[in-house]
């Protein structure tokens, strides 16, 4: 049988908001997966190719991944809200993810700006995946009330988030976390999308 793949609109705060789902290729999924996009002002989309990856090194792990395009993106409805309506956007996701696959177990994740909103929205998930976490912004305090495994998934040559600042900033962080470095030429993991998804892949399994 073939894996489901779905291109639809889930309703959110602001209106109808564009999403793929997609079951693992094999198998039964065992886990579901929010993935949120970067930054909606400079081109981040649910098409953008980290979060690409990070959705299929998940898929690949047993999750069913959801990717949306927040309000004002693409077909999505709205306007850009600076960070605060997209958080909204993202519970209603999950509320969609919970209500399909109601006896899975949750993981949220998200990249540069979507890591900041996945922080905002992880209630009811076991784990929240945040690749190229963007220190530059100082927002901190999202990541110390978050009292969730923080899996942090960084380029070694990340503009938006040094590397003095990144191991200064996990070092300091309170309760489970964990810091995966991929050697990547830049922010967007340029040269090392496959090692990404070879870390992605690698982190703990969902339950069996």
């Amino acid at each position: 049988m073939a894996r489901r793949i779905e291109s639809f609109f889930l309703e959110g705060p602001a209106g109808r908001l564009e999403a793929v789902l997609e079951e693992p290729e094999s198998g039964p999924p065992r886990e579901a997966a929010l993935v949120c996009h970067p930054h909606p002002l400079h081109g981040g989309t649910l098409h953008n190719k980290v979060v690409h990856r990070l959705a299929r090194g998940l898929r690949r792990t047993g999750c069913v991944t959801l990717r949306f395009n927040f309000r004002g993106v693409n077909l999505s409805a709205g306007a850009h809200d600076h960070g605060v309506g997209e958080v909204d956007d993202a519970r209603a996701a999950i509320s969609f993810l919970k209500h399909r696959y109601p006896a899975l177990p949750l993981t949220v994740a998200g990249f540069s700006f979507g890591s900041r909103v996945a922080l905002q929205c992880h209630q009811g998930a076991r784990r929240v995946l945040l690749a190229g976490f963007p220190t530059v912004n100082q927002q901190f305090s999202i990541l110390d009330r978050c009292p969730l495994p923080r899996i942090f998934l960084h380029s070694t040559n990340d503009a938006l988030g040094p590397r003095p600042e990144m191991e200064a900033l996990f070092q300091r962080l309170w309760g489970p976390k964990q810091l995966h470095w991929i050697e990547a030429a830049d922010h967007f993991f340029a040269g090392a999308l496959d090692a990404f998804e070879s870390v992605v892949m690698s982190l703990d399994q969902p339950p069996a």
